[in-house]
């Protein structure tokens, strides 16, 4: 099995949801994100997939959370902008993407500071 990973950033504002404590007000971050992809296949040039590729379709999806309220998206409304959260979000949304191609999404890390992240991957 070979697992592919691209980091790539946003950065935006939330408000934690049924959260008490310094989070539950209006704050900021510069998240990083990883994206993990698997394969058993490589196409003609050797590759999984083009990290050029992989790169395009998480950062399609990361525009439409960077440099916003986050807690103002439609996924977010009922949901608490966590990090957890947003690792699911972004993992959905890129399966989606990765459908008709041959890699299989293997988890997504996000990092709200240097010392901690969530990560989301199916069952």
């Amino acid at each position: 099995m070979y697992h592919l990973t691209i980091k790539t950033h946003f950065a935006a504002a939330h408000k934690l949801m049924n959260y008490q404590g310094d989070c539950e007000h209006l704050h900021g971050h510069n998240w990083k994100i990883e994206v993990t992809v698997a394969t058993r296949e490589l196409d003609a040039a050797g590759l999984g997939i083009d990290f050029k590729i992989l790169k395009r379709e998480t950062n399609q999806i990361l525009d439409q959370l960077d440099h916003k309220y986050l807690n103002e998206l439609p996924f977010f409304r009922e949901v608490s902008p966590s990090s957890e959260n947003i690792a699911r979000f972004l993992y959905e949304s890129l399966v989606q993407r990765f459908a008709e191609r041959q890699v299989r999404m293997e988890s997504v890390k996000v990092w709200e500071s240097d010392n901690a992240c969530a990560s989301y991957t199916a069952d």
